[in-house]
């Protein structure tokens, strides 16, 4: 016997939802692998594609790296070999006016800086015009220039009279106090910014070790190492606080020389283990702290290099301060007219020794005719092959790139507040 057939109303109601609950099924599976995939995919799973090792993610990285535009090396490779030497020179110049020495070294050889001295100084007003002239002179060149002075305090203070006098290191080192000397050190700062400039040859590092040294005596902070450089270093960081590009000095260190190098040439006889543990350790820990530049003594130093004074020693300033110190800050020499130079090399060979050396600008305070004979001799060098042009690039992107941290530029000031200024260098005086 046949059985009754299915209610085909019932059979297709009953296959429809069989194949509805199939397809959410499917739908349900799908989303949830996208999820899963997405996941996955998101924390470092490359499936279908097999993960990059950690070796060929590095190498992609650098890659993209290598890629990205560097706009300093774009800056160099625009120079030309006469501009890139002008930017390693930074020169004096005669008189409280702009004259035709200064015209000649901003406007024909392109100089990288100006420093000023008390000859160039009179009073607030003219000041402020001379370094406003300065600045238009230079915007016709490519790259803003250095504008610097010796503004230590005490008796090395090159500012206008109208400004008040701040104490000697000396006297700061003996109140010994971290907040103050930042306080100084932010001071000197306000004063240069205030008329345009944009670096401080100080503070002096130096460790006043022998009392009858003739150049350092209160322009140091002390006679020991900790306090020289607890107190030094905060200076440093107070003038940098001000946008003023602080340059530590005399590298590696004049405290204990019984000869002014402005008249001759000092020897120290320490070997390395006696600077290391004494003289260099306030340079070593400004370096630690982010100096940006360091000034070179004309020191001999027969135990390190019998030949040459540590201004024109690759020894000292190679060997010693970049590699051992791992400084990669600008270097600068101590005026290269100081007799402790003059009276023993030709200026121009001085200058070809401080650049091979490691040197990146070569200081010249005196005389035109000094400063076309340092600038010749430079070119020439580079034309006969006795300095790379990799060396001079060298040198130069620093230069560049620090003048691009500090934001230089050839806008002029337009006024100084002379009584604001010493309104505050009466409040930190009133701590003294």
């Amino acid at each position: 016997m046949i059985g009754r057939p299915p209610d085909r109303g019932n059979y297709f109601l009953e296959s429809g939802g069989s194949i509805i609950r199939k397809w959410l099924l499917i739908i349900i599976f799908l989303i949830g692998a996208a999820i899963l995939t997405g996941y996955l995919l998101a924390n470092g799973f490359n499936w279908p594609f097999p993960k990059k090792s950690a070796q060929q993610q590095q190498n992609n990285n650098a890659g993209e790296q290598q890629e990205k535009p560097d706009p300093i090396k774009e800056q160099l490779d625009s120079l030309t070999l006469e501009e890139k030497i002008g930017q390693m020179v930074m020169v004096g110049i005669e008189g409280n006016v702009l004259g035709d020495d200064a015209r000649q070294m901003i406007q024909q050889h392109h100089v990288g800086g100006i420093i000023l001295f008390k000859r160039n100084i009179d009073n607030p007003v003219q000041t402020l015009s001379l370094i406003n002239e300065l600045k238009k002179i230079n915007s016709a060149n490519k790259i803003p220039l250095f504008l610097s002075v010796d503004e230590e305090g005490g008796r090395v203070s090159r500012m206008p009279e109208q400004l008040k006098k701040l104490p000697s290191s000396r006297r700061i080192g003996e109140i010994n106090d971290n907040k103050l000397s930042f306080e100084i050190g932010r001071l000197l700062g306000q004063e240069l910014k205030a008329f345009g400039f944009n670096m401080d040859f100080a503070p002096v590092l130096d460790i006043n070790s022998d009392p009858n040294n003739p150049v350092i005596g209160d322009r140091s902070f002390g006679t020991t190492p900790d306090l020289v450089s607890r107190l030094g270093i905060q200076t440093m960081k107070g003038i940098q606080s001000q946008n003023v590009i602080s340059v530590v000095k005399h590298f590696p260190g004049h405290g204990d020389t019984s000869v002014d190098s402005h008249i001759g040439l000092p020897s120290v006889y320490h070997d390395y283990e006696r600077l290391k543990n004494f003289e260099l350790i306030p340079f070593a820990n400004a370096v630690k702290n982010k100096a940006d530049a360091v000034m070179i003594a004309h020191i001999l130093l027969p135990n390190i290099d019998p030949e040459h004074p540590a201004s024109l020693s690759r020894a000292v300033i190679t060997d010693v301060l970049r590699k051992d110190l791992n400084f990669q800050g600008i270097v600068i020499t101590d005026d290269l007219t100081m007799g402790a130079i003059t009276n023993n090399y030709d200026l121009g060979e001085a200058a070809v020794k401080a650049v091979t050396a490691g040197s990146d600008i070569v200081l010249v305070c005196h005389s035109l005719e000094m400063e076309m004979q340092v600038i010749n001799a430079l070119t020439n060098a580079v034309e006969a092959g006795q300095i790379s042009t990799e060396r001079i690039d060298e040198s130069v992107y620093r230069i560049l790139k620090l003048k691009q941290k500090y934001q230089l530029t050839d806008e002029p000031v337009e006024s100084i507040d002379i009584d604001q200024i010493n309104r505050d260098i009466e409040q930190v005086l009133s701590q003294f």
